[in-house]
C-alpha cells in the first residue's frame, strides 16, 4: 500500500510538472506562431519624419494584445505591442480590443459559432474558471488585467474612460511625454452572452467601444465572414440605442454590408471602423467599398487602416499610406486614422515602436505636416473627446 501511494504521488507530481510546463510554454509558442513582425527595430526613417513624429499624438484604434497574457509593463520579445514599445513609438493612445470567441479554421469567407479556440487559450493561460464558459466574464477579466497594469505602472500608463480623463491625460503628457494610455474595446457583441443588460457590466468595467460582430453572425448582427451575413437584428437596434445613450462608440469593423447599412440608418452619433482596409487599394470582401466609406464619413466617423496584407495588399508602411491616401482623397483627411490590428494573429511590417515609418510614408505621399498630425492620431482623439462620456 505504501509503495502504491508513493507511485501515485510520483505520477501526480509528474502530471503537475507536465501541466505547469504546458501553461508556461504553450501560450508563448502559440503567440509566436501567430503574431509575426517582418522587420524588428531599430526602424529607419527620414530626418523630417523623425522630427514630426516626435511631436505627434499617435492613436491606434485596434490591438488584440490582451488576448496573449503577456506582462504589458515589460518590453516583450514576441508579439507587437506592450507599454515600453508604445512609448518608444510615441503612441499616446492605444485601443486595446478583446476578441472573446474565435472559430476554429478562421477564414474571411464563412464561419459559424460552433467552435472556439479562445476557450483553449483561456485554459492554457490559466484564466479564472468563470471565463471558460462565459464571454462576458472573459471581457471583465481582461478589463481587470488592463486596470491592474495601469495601477502598477506608477503613472506611466493610464486607462481612459471619459472625455475628461482623456483631456487631463493629454495635458499631463505635455510635461510627461514618456507616458501612454489605453482604451478598452470588444470585438463582437457576442461578448454580451445574449443579454443586452450585460452592456451595463461591460461599461462599468471600462469598455467604451464595441463592434456588432467579429468573425461570425450573432444575435446583434452579421459578420462579413459569417455564414449568413445578416443585417442588424431588433436586439441589435436596441443595442445601438443603448450604446449611444452610454456614449460608447460603435465600431463597424468586421460587420456585414447589411449590418453596416442598418447601423448607419439608426445611428445618431459618429461611428468608427477600428481596423481594416478599402477595396480601392485592396479589393476583397473584408474591406470597405467607396459607398461605405462615404456613408461612414457622412456620419462624422473615422476609418482605421490596418497594417496586414489583407487590409493593404502590401507588406510595408507605403501600402498603409496608399490606403490612407485613397480614403483622404475620397472623403477628406479628417475621416481616416490608424487601426493596426497588432497582436491580432497577423503579420505586420513593424511592431508599434516603428510607427515613424508610417509618418515617413505619409510625407512621401505628399501629405502636409498638419494632415499627418490628423491621420496619425488627431482624428481619433478628436472623435473620442467628443463622444466619450463626460
Amino acid at each position: 500500500m505504501i509503495k502504491l501511494r508513493r507511485a501515485l504521488g510520483v505520477i501526480a507530481l509528474l502530471l503537475l510538472i507536465l501541466v505547469g510546463g504546458f501553461l508556461l510554454v504553450a501560450p508563448a509558442a502559440v503567440e509566436k506562431s501567430q503574431n509575426h513582425v517582418l522587420h524588428g527595430p531599430p526602424y529607419a526613417a527620414s530626418a523630417p519624419a523623425k522630427a514630426l513624429h516626435a511631436k505627434l499624438l499617435v492613436a491606434d484604434m485596434h490591438a488584440d494584445t490582451l488576448l496573449w497574457g503577456r506582462n504589458l509593463l515589460a518590453r516583450g520579445t514576441r508579439g507587437q505591442v506592450d507599454i515600453p514599445r508604445l512609448i518608444a513609438g510615441n503612441v499616446a493612445l492605444q485601443v486595446f480590443s478583446l476578441p472573446t470567441k474565435s472559430p476554429r479554421g478562421l477564414n474571411y469567407q464563412s464561419n459559424d459559432d460552433t467552435t472556439d479556440d479562445i476557450t483553449l487559450l483561456a485554459m492554457a493561460q490559466g484564466w479564472p474558471l468563470r471565463t471558460w464558459d462565459s464571454l462576458t466574464e472573459r471581457a471583465l477579466y481582461q478589463a481587470q488585467r488592463l486596470n491592474a497594469a495601469a495601477e502598477a505602472s506608477e503613472g506611466t500608463f493610464t486607462v481612459i474612460r471619459t472625455s475628461g480623463e482623456l483631456k487631463a491625460y493629454l495635458e499631463r503628457r505635455k510635461s510627461e511625454p514618456q507616458t501612454t494610455a489605453g482604451l478598452l474595446s470588444i470585438e463582437g457583441a457576442h461578448a454580451l452572452d445574449g443579454n443586452l443588460d450585460n452592456l451595463d457590466r461591460l461599461y462599468d468595467a471600462g469598455y467604451r467601444m464595441i463592434s456588432p460582430a467579429h468573425f461570425f453572425d450573432n444575435f446583434i448582427g452579421g459578420s462579413t465572414a459569417g455564414v449568413h451575413k445578416i443585417g442588424l437584428t431588433d436586439a441589435g437596434r436596441e443595442w445601438v440605442r443603448r450604446m449611444e445613450a452610454k456614449h460608447m462608440v460603435v465600431d463597424l469593423a468586421h460587420s456585414s454590408a447589411q449590418t453596416i447599412d442598418d447601423v448607419l440608418a439608426v445611428a445618431t452619433r459618429p461611428i468608427v471602423v477600428s481596423h481594416g482596409g478599402v477595396k480601392g487599394t485592396c479589393n476583397n470582401n473584408r474591406n470597405l467599398s467607396d459607398e461605405q466609406i462615404k456613408a461612414i464619413a457622412t456620419k462624422g466617423g473615422v476609418i482605421g487602416i490596418g497594417y496586414w496584407e489583407t487590409a493593404t495588399c502590401g507588406h510595408d508602411a507605403r501600402a498603409v499610406a496608399r490606403a490612407i491616401h485613397y480614403v483622404a482623397n475620397l472623403v477628406g483627411v479628417e475621416h481616416v486614422g490608424l487601426g493596426s490590428d497588432f497582436d491580432g494573429a497577423v503579420t505586420t511590417p513593424f511592431d508599434t515602436s516603428g510607427l515613424v515609418q508610417i509618418t515617413d510614408a505619409l510625407l512621401q505621399q505628399g501629405f502636409s505636416d498638419d494632415d499627418v498630425t490628423k491621420i496619425m492620431g488627431g482624428n481619433v482623439i478628436r472623435l473620442l473627446e467628443a463622444e466619450l462620456p463626460e
